[in-house]
């Protein structure tokens, strides 16, 4: 079909069309529907899955993946708190033992997230006022003002606002590994459930590479699938993800107030809170979690060479602390560890040779005070690449941001965390010219916001994404945008 056609063939209503119908996607055509008249516009969701509010994170049908904050942290809806322990009251659906912990913290299994996301979305879908496309965008054109995207399976569209919600792409392989990267003991992919079962059933020795919570969840996995043998993590600096604490009073510190404007001072301010705290009787986490709240106003005054220092020496520090692990994870890390069948290794890979049956591995663990790094290697029935996405490489990784690229509509951020966005999550392309029309909804934006990773920050970064799709079109926002207007002023 020629532009041409598909001009002739566009109805006067507006056309939004978001691609990945994750939780980010999902939350993004959840507002949209909320607030615009059922004549005001069309809303298209790409998503191949077959429930819309999966994505990755919770498509998985292991129930010991587990959110990693409490129920009551979850929500579609910044002005509804709790909607998500609220559904879990009121809904059939079995809590996997152990979930309900610690005076009601609930942390209940991943997959819960994706059934209530798509029951809220079912009144909308079943009245035609979101439509979802069980498909995959394969390629996407600028024409004119407009954007043409070719779909795996079925007839082009063409999107009025096109808003790009995409997953993380997929971890890289280590450079290490490129000479194993065909051996039938190397799984690349973590979210392999028959995989992951293999490697359980199989036993032996087993390496995971990386240390954070996609590594824990392998752990527990295995764990939960009757694994007999023993596990090594390897990581850089060998840290793993802090776990939760709970019923402690909020910290009086605030870090949005006169923020800090340098890297070293924003370490030195937290340092002092928590030591205050911990006089205080709170535990360190009350402060990391003021940190995120005051994320977007912290990011917004570090200058982009203080965010590099940041991203560089300090990211893995914050990523340990503001990533916690559920606690029913947290205890099956300390019980394999206690019991010998869990070691946690701080080392870089050396190398790495396919032999019959296994994957020889060398590495050199880090220099101690005074001493030069240990080399050592051992023979491993499995190796698993738990190392988190390969943001760098997300122009390539996906066809559709390969087009936006080569159109001149999308580029990296500086940082390389993702794409690169102005105003909360208008698309920046080269020469850093905003993209008419064009949306970066969730995680691929945090290189603009900061902070941009967990629920919460992503049902707030979706209400703005949604308020900046409304205002594109002349609708006016309604009462529910407190907490749009509150992002859109903190990250500006």
């Amino acid at each position: 079909m020629s532009p041409a056609t598909l001009h002739s063939l566009a109805p006067a209503q507006p056309h939004i069309v978001i691609i990945g119908g994750g939780f980010t996607g999902a939350c993004v055509a959840y507002h949209l529907a909320r607030a615009l008249p059922p004549d005001r516009a069309r809303i298209t969701v790409i998503e191949p899955r077959a429930s819309l509010g999966q994505g990755l994170a919770y498509s998985t049908s292991d129930p010991v993946h587990r959110t990693n904050v409490p129920a009551s942290r979850i929500t579609m809806d910044c002005a509804c708190s709790g909607q998500f322990a609220d559904w879990l009251a009121a809904s059939p659906e079995p809590l996997t033992g152990g979930a309900d912990l610690h005076a009601g913290a609930i942390f209940a299994q991943r997959s819960l997230v994706g059934r209530y996301v798509a029951e809220s979305f079912a009144p909308f879908v079943a009245a035609g006022r979101i439509r979802h496309l069980a498909t995959k965008a394969s390629a996407v054109t600028p024409v004119g003002a407009r954007y043409r995207i070719t779909l795996a399976e079925g007839p082009a569209l063409l999107a009025d606002q096109l808003v790009i919600a995409t997953s993380h792409p997929p971890p890289a392989v280590p450079p290490e590994l490129d000479g194993v990267k065909d051996a039938p003991q190397l799984v690349c992919d973590p979210s392999d459930a028959a995989r992951i079962s293999q490697v359980a059933k199989a036993g032996g020795n087993v390496l995971v590479i990386g240390s954070g919570l996609t590594s824990a969840d392998v752990i527990a996995s295995l764990d939960a699938k009757g694994f007999a043998g023993k596990i090594t993590c390897l990581s850089r600096r060998g840290l793993r993800s802090r776990g939760h604490a709970f019923g402690f009073a909020p910290t009086a510190a605030r870090f949005a107030e006169q923020p800090e404007t340098t890297a070293l001072g924003l370490l030195r301010r937290i340092r002092r809170a928590v030591r205050a705290d911990a006089d205080a009787g709170l535990p360190w986490q009350a402060v990391l979690d003021r940190v995120r709240i005051d994320g977007p106003a912290i990011w917004a005054a570090l200058p982009l060479a203080e965010r590099q220092k940041l991203v560089r020496k300090l990211r893995i520090w914050w990523d340990v602390h503001r990533f916690r692990i559920a606690p029913q994870i947290e205890a099956v890390l300390d019980r394999r560890i206690a019991e010998g069948s869990l070691t946690m290794l701080a080392a870089r890979l050396d190398h790495a040779e396919a032999r019959a049956n296994n994957i020889h591995i060398g590495w050199r663990t880090r220099r101690r005070e005074g001493g030069k790094p240990h080399h050592d290697s051992a023979n491993f029935d499995a190796v698993i690449v738990t190392t988190g996405p390969a943001h760098g490489g997300i122009l390539g990784a996906s066809p559709v941001l390969r087009d936006l690229a080569d159109a001149g509509l999308v580029r990296c951020d500086a940082l390389k965390l993702g794409l690169d966005v102005a105003n909360v999550a208008q698309a920046v392309g080269l020469g850093g010219k905003p993209s008419a029309g064009l949306y970066v909804a969730g995680p691929l934006a945090r290189g603009h916001i900061g902070e941009l990773m967990g629920i919460p920050e992503v049902t707030a970064h979706a209400e703005a994404t949604a308020a900046m799709v409304l205002a594109a079109i002349g609708q006016k926002r309604d009462g529910r945008t407190g907490a749009l207007d509150r992002q859109l002023d903190c990250s500006a």
